[in-house]
């Protein structure tokens, strides 16, 4: 049932439906639809989990992102021109419009600067895992660049694998690189001081 449906008949009466021409779309599909991840699901190699879990599917822009992680290094896109870092990766530098990039290896260190314990896990295939996180890591070296992934004791081990009362804003981190079935190798983070 849509919030329209669940509204009292008088203010049903008074919301209009928005009239569009065949083929067009709002204005508000169109930035949902850019906005919504593209995601797979796949199985994480641990066999006693088997559960089906979200991976990334790498575009045009950012498939040098996931080659490097393939080889365990982690690189942000840097604009060739004026040198701004850049994530995610686009084609186009947001300072300069330079359209010329090259990858710069990061050393994989940085802070927790935000992170989430999701309660139920929203999505089935990470129910068999409570108390799993989601945090997002600002780089030592690039503040202004940030990336999302999960506070892991080991790079293959399960997700919820810390403690939830470990978790704390500004905890210094490291990378660390883990092969999903299908070959996406995805960072996680492991915290500097175990």
């Amino acid at each position: 049932m849509s919030p329209r449906d669940a509204a009292p008949e008088s203010v049903r009466e008074s919301v209009r439906e928005p009239v569009r021409e065949p083929g067009r779309e709002s204005v508000r599909e169109s930035v949902r639809d850019a906005m919504t991840p593209s995601v797979t699901p796949a199985t994480d190699n641990r066999s006693d989990r088997g559960a089906d879990l979200l991976l990334p599917v790498p575009d045009d822009d950012g498939a040098p992102f996931w080659e490097y992680a393939a080889r365990g290094e982690l690189r942000i896109q840097a604009c060739a021109d004026c040198d701004a870092l850049r994530f995610p990766p686009r084609p186009c530098c947001p300072h300069c419009r330079s359209f010329a990039a090259r990858w710069r290896r990061m050393s994989g260190r940085g802070r927790i600067w935000s992170f989430v314990l999701p309660h139920p896990p929203l999505l089935p295939a990470y129910a068999g895992q409570p108390g799993y996180n989601a945090i997002v890591v600002e780089l030592a070296e690039a503040p202004g660049i940030r990336l999302v992934g999960n506070l892991v004791t080991a790079a293959d081990a399960p997700l919820n694998s810390v403690d939830p009362a470990r978790l704390r804003i500004g905890a210094p981190v490291k990378a660390v690189f883990h092969t999903m079935p299908g070959g996406v190798t995805v960072p996680r983070w492991l915290l500097e001081r175990p």
